[in-house]
């Protein structure tokens, strides 16, 4: 299977909690539906990437990234790249490089999805249609700061850093997934 099927096939059989993901699952497959390439990040008009929303063991902190071109934290991810097979797959392989962390371990289906335009590596404005993933991190686990960073940090559930008001949803649909 490749990892456009493999994406289509994982936002088919995902039933969101609210009527805004809902919706934008929808237009998601219509997205994946138009455009083989959605997948690839040469696709100009947008493109699919893979997040990863990391926990530690405890559930009480997440591991977020100063992202270098955006200037925020944000969680973990990026790019599908041509080797990756499957849409969680890109997320976890993503969660490894962004965090040095060995043992991770990620939910097979997404908790959040989002929209958002952005200038990424192609140089012009388009849009990332991005898919979130839970994962968790082993027990005592250490991250390393990769070149992709411009720092790397955990922050505690109840008290992370300004302006990252839009990771909330991401973070509440985490959180009703563990309960």
């Amino acid at each position: 299977m490749s990892l456009h099927a493999d994406t289509a096939a994982t936002l088919a059989g995902w039933r969101p909690a609210d009527q805004g993901q809902e919706s934008l699952r929808q237009a998601y497959l219509g997205f994946l539906a138009a455009r083989p390439d959605a997948c690839a990040r040469s696709c100009e008009p947008g493109h699919v990437t893979a997040s990863a929303l990391v926990l530690d063991a405890s559930g009480e902190r997440t591991l977020l990234t100063l992202h270098p071109r955006v200037g925020r934290w944000l969680q973990l991810g990026g790019h599908c790249e041509p080797g990756d097979r499957t849409l969680a797959g890109a997320a976890l392989r993503e969660a490894a490089e962004e965090s040095g962390i060995d043992g991770l371990r990620i939910e097979p289906e997404p908790i959040h999805l989002d929209v958002h335009p952005i200038t990424c590596s192609l140089g012009r404005p388009t849009r990332h249609f991005d898919v979130r993933f839970l994962v968790r991190a082993p027990v005592d686990a250490r991250e390393v700061r990769s070149a992709e960073s411009l720092d790397l940090r955990w922050w505690p559930l109840d008290a992370l850093p300004p302006d990252v008001d839009d990771l909330r949803p991401m973070i509440d649909a985490a959180l009703v997934r563990m309960a």
